[in-house]
């Protein structure tokens, strides 16, 4: 699993759980191994990777605790992925959803901030993506 894809599903089960504040977005490491069906000693793995970063805290009871950075990581590659869905659906008119999230997951690397952007604006400024997850523009 990349760095995004890490960043992107924590955002999401932030979302599901109806989290928005910062200060209220944390998250078992259990629960990114379920979510992402691989080993806890992975994302363990993976999460001091994050605090050397400074992207996360982790406490002794193994939850994650999310930095201003991460958040804004977090939110724009989120916004990348869901706009690079949407095009994928809406202009090259793919039906499937799990196609769908595999071709966007080829794309998000490729992607410029600038391309980004302008497929935005070319799509009208979609609100939600394919899989109905909002589209938040508000990376800052």
């Amino acid at each position: 699993m990349s760095k995004e894809d890490y960043l992107r599903l924590m955002y999401k089960i932030c979302e599901e759980q109806g989290l928005e504040k910062l200060s209220d977005m944390w998250i078992k490491k259990v629960d990114i191994a379920q979510k992402m069906n691989i080993s806890k000693p992975s994302v363990t793995q993976m999460m001091n990777k994050f605090a050397k970063e400074d992207l996360v805290k982790i406490d002794s009871y193994s939850k994650v605790f999310f930095t201003n950075k991460w958040l804004k990581l977090a939110k724009k590659i989120t916004y990348n992925y869901r706009i690079i869905e949407t095009f994928l659906q809406k202009t090259l008119e793919y039906d499937s959803l799990d196609k769908i999230r595999e071709e966007a997951h080829k794309l998000e690397h490729a992607f410029s901030d600038e391309a980004i952007q302008r497929l935005d604006n070319f799509l009208w400024n979609p609100k939600v993506c394919p899989h109905w997850d909002k589209i938040n523009k508000n990376i800052s």
